[in-house]
Parts: C-alpha cells; structure tokens; sequence
C-alpha cells in the first residue's frame, strides 16, 4: 500500500491507538496535541483517558446486533494483541480480568440469565451465591446477585498511555505539542490535500486528517462548514484507602460494577471507585458522594475508608449521533471522536477501521 503523510490530532487512548495502527501500515504519522508534553498527572482535572479507569465491558453490553456490539466484539477480540505488543516496554502493562456486575432489580437479573445462555462461549456465567460469602472486604449487599465475565475488566490507562507512546518513539512516530488553530482544503498539483495552521503559526500540509480530539473537533469542524454538536459530560473518581483490617482482596475480581459505578481493586488496602455522572464540565460534591455511598449501597468498610485522592475527567458524547463518530467526510479528512465512556475500549476496532478506510481510498 502507498505510504501517505497522516495527521492525527488527539493524543488520547484512541489517538494515539490510531497513529500506532497506520505508522504500522507502513505511512507517514504525526501525532499533534498541546497535552503531549505534560509530564505530570494533574490531581483535579484529567485528560479523558488520564481520567479513565480503564473499563472494558465489550462482552456484557446489552444488545447483540449492530454497529456498537460490532465494534466492542472487534476490540475485544484485538486487545490481547495489542497488550503483547505494547507490554514489551512495561512487562505489568496486561490485561486484568474478569469483570462482574451486580443486579440492581429482578427485572435486570432476568436479562443477565438471558445474556448468560446466550454468551456462555463468551465467558458469561451466573455469579454463584456462595462467592460472597467468604471475601474479605465484603461485596455490597445485593439480593439479586449478577453475572461474571471471564474476558472483561480492564487496562490500566496510564501504563497503557506510556507503552503507546514508548511504541510510537520506537517506531519514530513525529509528535508536535501544539494546539491545532484550524483546518482548511488545500489544492495541490489537482490532488486536495488538508492545510493544518498551528497556534505556533507553523503550517503542515498532510494528505489525511484523522481527529481523535473528542470535543475539540467541534470548533475545527465548524470552521469547515460542519455542524458535528457534542456535549461535555463529566466522571469522577476516587482513590481509597481502607483500614487495615480489610486489605484482602482475595477472589475479588478486576472490576465490580454496582448501581453503574466501579470498584477498581488496587495495591493492598487500596481501592478506586468511579462513573460517569454528571453532565458539564464542573465537578459537583453531590455526585461524589454519590459514589462514595455507591448509590446506597457501600459496604461499611467502604464508608470508613479514607480520601487518598480524587480527580474528574471530561467526555465527549455525540448530541445527534451515536457514539462514537466514525466517519470520513470528505476526501482525506476522518472523525474518530466522542467515544463517550468507551474510548478506551473501542480504541483498537476504531482505529482498525480508520486504517481500512485509508486504504479503500487507496486502491
């Protein structure tokens, strides 16, 4: 396949998931964003992927046909892989498993027995009332129990973002730490290409255009004439410690979901609990507290654990359009945006996809 100069602006989970499938394709990548640089985690407000927990639920999602199980089926299928080949630069970088979710109702217990005969060869099963019983902490007490999945759980995003961009420093993928001012058609010996103007005033002339930027892309596409609205909604997250007396996390899985919030067991004693809540771009206390009673239904031991830390991260959910938005809308330019709570998850189907579109416009 012809090689050609790409542009990814967005360096998230999914930018840079993209610029590391098509510097493997074999063209020429560029990774721009004003946050490369940065080498600090903030304490309060994170990137979205900074922020995420690294969730990936791809094989409880509740539909069975269409684009979004498509797609998740297609991602869960690629991590392995991907974790492989990343983990070369951090041997801890894995994929840890499984995931279980607590029925809220009888009426959501009912679909999880349906999920579970269904999905069994997707290692879907019916937790068993027993495994509760001897866990120390205690899960949350729920009458209607739930359903384990062997393959879901999650990545750590922020040893993920390090391998990703260790692989593409490897593979010589070009990064430039500015923020994109605007994007404009360029003609050019009768071939379109696409004029990118830095705040730097620096000009780059690229043959694609790939926007991972979530809710940045807005202002850039209206410029152009697009009209792609996008709304910021907000997850927070909290980093506990517990007393000492409940450090075990013995037969506890990777994630418990309870009530829509996640439980991310840690190092010993240590536990993060997080969701996506809240609409905006300002975190509330409200909300917190929210998780912190995981929506009436913390355990004791999770009340008595102490605040080590808390952040929040911002979102991008598509107002006209399911997410994520994959699209090319015109020659060479290709939205890979607003993955809402997924972006982490359906980054490498996503940008599986943005390789194939490329290269159907090669052939």
């Amino acid at each position: 396949m012809e090689m050609k100069k790409i542009a990814v602006i967005g360096a998230g989970v999914v930018g840079m998931t993209t610029a590391y499938r098509l510097s493997q394709l074999g063209h020429n990548v560029v990774i721009i964003d004003p946050e490369l640089n940065q080498s600090k985690i903030p304490t309060g407000c994170r990137t979205a992927s900074q922020a995420s927990l690294g969730i990936l639920m791809g094989n409880t999602f509740r539909r069975s046909s269409g684009r979004n199980w498509k797609l998740r089926q297609r991602s869960m299928a690629l991590w392995p892989e991907l974790i492989k080949e990343l983990a070369t630069f951090d041997k801890s970088l894995k994929l840890e498993t499984p995931l279980i979710q607590l029925a809220s109702d009888y009426k959501e217990m009912e679909l999880m027995k349906r999920l579970c005969k269904e999905r069994s060869h997707l290692g879907l099963k019916l937790l068993n009332e027993e495994m509760n019983q001897c866990l120390k902490p205690s899960w949350p007490k729920n009458q209607y129990r739930g359903i384990v999945s062997a393959h879901d759980g999650r990545v750590n995003p922020l040893k993920l973002l390090n391998c990703l961009r260790a692989t593409l420093d490897k593979l010589k993928v070009k990064t430039i730490s500015a923020k994109v001012i605007s994007l404009s058609r360029y003609s050019h010996e009768e071939k379109t290409k696409w004029k990118i103007i830095l705040e730097n005033k620096k000009v780059l002339i690229k043959e694609f255009v790939i926007i991972c930027s979530a809710l940045g892309s807005q202002s850039l596409l209206k410029k152009i004439g697009y009209d792609k609205p996008i709304e910021a909604v907000l997850g927070q997250a909290l980093h506990l410690t517990l007393k000492k007396d409940n450090s075990s996390w013995k037969n506890w899985p990777a994630v418990l979901t309870c009530n829509g919030i996640n439980l991310v067991p840690l190092k010993e004693n240590q536990v993060i609990v997080g969701a996506t809540l809240e609409p905006g771009v300002k975190a509330k206390k409200v909300y917190l507290n929210k998780l912190l009673a995981l929506n009436g239904l913390a355990p004791k031991w999770l009340k008595d654990a102490s605040l080590n830390n808390n952040w929040y991260g911002i979102r991008a959910r598509p107002l006209k359009e399911p997410a994520p938005i994959l699209k090319t809308i015109e020659t060479g330019l290709i939205l890979n945006t607003a993955h809402y709570r997924n972006g982490i998850l359906l980054a490498p189907a996503c940008a599986e996809w943005v390789g194939n579109q490329i290269r159907a416009k090669l052939l």
